[in-house]
């Protein structure tokens, strides 16, 4: 069934945007009577009958609603310095988001080849693929800022940063955390975070985290911490 992302949703009857409208009846070919869901983002799933077709305006009709539809026992944000090629970024969100994750920050670092990234084109991509996932919750995409900036933030999870230097002592996700908590981790951009952020981070409470003895991707990295603490838990 097809999936349509409705976050100003509010009652019974909806009216899909002309963009959405035009994609259900020229690209989808849906018309009257058929069925499809509607995700509002904060954990609403709605089963809803198309009553009037138009290729500006869809009129549907709510049959069934579901509140909370699948929330998660925890809360994961990761901090990620942006990739030089964005497609990887996207590639990161994209996953990430049918894993599943509930907050994302892009923050520049002393080594971030990127300084800039599109927030409207992320947004989008991580719309996509909730849509395709069929997630009830929308990931939080942050503006962009700082990595000195977002160690300064108030912050009542548990914080962790995955680094790559081998002469500081690291540990697991599961051997600095348990289940049903709230994470924030931290992954540099190409080349690592330098000494200086990494002290940085620990003095502002963040615990230091391996994920292997291989050395991975930015986006990889991120993707590997996603898993590791959803797989935790399970």
């Amino acid at each position: 069934m097809h999936v349509f992302y409705t976050p100003d949703i509010n009652s019974n009857e909806y009216v899909l945007n002309e963009e959405e409208s035009k994609h259900c009846i020229k690209v989808l070919r849906l018309g009257v009577g058929a069925m499809v869901y509607l995700i509002d983002g904060v954990g609403g799933l709605y089963k809803a009958e198309i009553t009037g077709e138009h290729k500006k305006q869809v009129t549907l009709r709510v049959v069934e609603a579901k509140y909370e539809y699948n929330k998660r026992n925890h809360h994961l944000h990761i901090a990620i310095a942006p990739t030089k090629n964005i497609d990887r970024l996207e590639w990161f969100l994209e996953k990430a988001t049918e894993i599943g994750i509930e907050e994302i920050t892009p923050v520049i670092c002393e080594r971030s080849e990127r300084k800039i990234v599109k927030e409207d084109r992320l947004y989008k991509v991580i719309t996509s693929a909730v849509k395709q996932s069929l997630q009830a919750y929308h990931p939080v995409l942050n503006p962009q800022t700082t990595l000195s900036a977002f160690l300064k933030q108030e912050n009542d999870s548990v914080k962790m940063i995955a680094h790559c230097l081998d002469n500081e002592p690291r540990q697991f996700i599961n051997q600095v955390t348990e289940p049903k908590q709230r994470y924030t981790i931290l992954i540099g951009p190409e080349g690592d975070f330098t000494g200086n952020e990494i002290e940085l981070a620990l003095q502002n409470g963040y615990k230091p985290l391996t994920l292997g003895n291989t050395r991975l991707r930015t986006e990889t990295a991120a993707l590997a911490a996603c898993f590791e603490v959803n797989y935790l838990n399970r």
